[in-house]
């Protein structure tokens, strides 16, 4: 029981959230954009799904870490993290593209073979590009320029 004790104290008091939870956008992002890529390679409705769960998942997982990422800076660092203010911009830009790449794609099953396949896929390039900068911006603060 001890253990239990000083994990949850871990996890509630002492450690911050934001970088338990920040990985999951970035990785899943990543792996929607393979996905998305090897669907219109292989021409594989199977890749095209797995893209799409993928990029549902960044959807929730960038809430979650926008959500941690304020808290943490409000908490550790007074609300004046370096780059806070870009990174609120960028997650929001992240958040609303991959979300209404999502609402595409659940609205219409087949934009992968209509004419809006190229905004549909550009939706998830830019949805890895913002988390990769967004992860970037975050080393910033733990590592300087």
């Amino acid at each position: 029981m001890d253990f239990i004790d000083r994990l949850i104290r871990a996890l509630t008091e002492l450690h911050p959230l934001h970088p338990m939870l920040v990985h999951f956008p970035i990785a899943l992002s990543g792996a929607a954009t393979l996905f998305i890529l090897l669907a219109l390679w292989k021409k594989d409705a199977g890749f095209e799904k797995m893209a799409f769960a993928n990029l549902v998942l960044t959807v929730l997982g960038t809430i979650a870490a926008g959500l941690t990422g304020m808290y943490d800076n409000n908490l550790s660092y007074g609300g004046e993290a370096p780059n806070a203010g870009v990174k609120i911009i960028l997650a929001s830009t992240l958040l609303v593209i991959s979300s209404a790449t999502v609402i595409v794609r659940w609205r219409n099953p087949a934009v992968i073979e209509s004419g809006g396949k190229t905004l549909y896929v550009l939706g998830y390039i830019a949805s890895f590009v913002l988390a990769l900068t967004l992860a970037f911006l975050g080393g910033v603060i733990l590592y300087g320029f």
